[in-house]
């Protein structure tokens, strides 16, 4: 655990080798990573944490004010305690805040990898009105039903990324949990649509980068991480086959070798730069 002014901030890491910074997505905690850091064995040194309002980490946000920077320094915290160049790693919101982290530029980066982050704002900017759309209306549904009294509403969101029914799969703990974080789920979405993404400031990443999607994921999410991609100065785009959102857990073995691989060639460039 890290203890800052701010609030605390969840810290567990397990391990040796080279670091690798894991932040988990919306309505869940570092323990997310355990089915890929199982997957890994030994061969790297696994630092988990949880994002602002889930798991021991405090929220330090305001409603009605977005910001998603105040995750970024967080995270930012985490990398700081980890030491040294890490391989930084993000699924769904946690992968959009690994990115704010890499724009910033203000912690040592060795690598970047992003899996499904909900990247609305490069829809928008790239003018994809029909997939921003499809983000923006299951977002205005989901908010509407949880202001109408709807405890579960979030729900909708988890079987938009999952598909029909994935919510209903859960253990009853997991649903409970998301149900519960909805709040902070929210307050999640206001940073995603009130973060600007350009092409332009894309150009600019130089460390290599590793795009992850599910082949079964919605179109729109797919096409969000594919502009992530074509507009970084240094990214490779990774499709699996037949996962969607939920990959981390469902196709652990895959993402997994997708992101050793590309940490592998990240370090081999590092100390055998072209």
């Amino acid at each position: 655990m890290i203890d800052e002014a701010q609030g605390r901030i969840d810290y567990n890491e397990c391990g040796s080798g080279p670091a690798v910074v894991l932040l988990p997505g919306s309505c869940s905690t570092g323990a997310a990573w355990r089915p890929v850091i199982a997957a890994w064995g030994s061969q790297f040194r696994s630092v988990t944490t949880s994002l602002l309002g889930y798991g021991g980490t405090g929220e330090r946000r305001i409603a009605g004010e977005p910001s998603i920077a105040r995750n970024a320094e967080a995270m930012e915290s985490v990398i700081r305690k980890t030491g040294g160049r890490v391989h930084l790693v993000g699924h769904s919101f946690g992968g959009l805040v690994a990115l704010t982290v890499a724009l910033r530029n203000r912690v040592s980066l060795a690598s970047l990898v992003i899996i499904e982050a909900p990247a609305v704002d490069i829809l928008r900017e790239r003018k994809e009105d029909k997939h921003y759309g499809v983000f923006r209306r299951m977002t205005d549904n989901y908010f509407s039903d949880f202001a109408g009294g709807n405890a579960e509403a979030i729900a909708a969101m988890i079987d938009f990324y999952g598909g029909a029914g994935t919510f209903a799969s859960w253990p009853p703990r997991l649903r409970a949990y998301a149900a519960e974080t909805t709040p902070v789920n929210i307050l999640d979405w206001a940073d995603a649509y009130g973060f600007p993404l350009s092409a332009a400031s894309l150009a600019t990443l130089k460390i290599p980068l590793l795009v992850v999607r599910g082949g079964a994921s919605p179109e729109a999410v797919q096409r969000a991480n594919a502009l992530l991609c074509e507009h970084a100065g240094n990214a490779t785009l990774a499709t699996i086959d037949g996962a969607a959102h939920f990959a981390i857990a469902t196709h652990a073995v895959e993402v997994a070798s997708r992101i050793a691989a590309h940490v592998h060639r990240a370090e081999a460039e590092l100390k055998f730069p072209v």
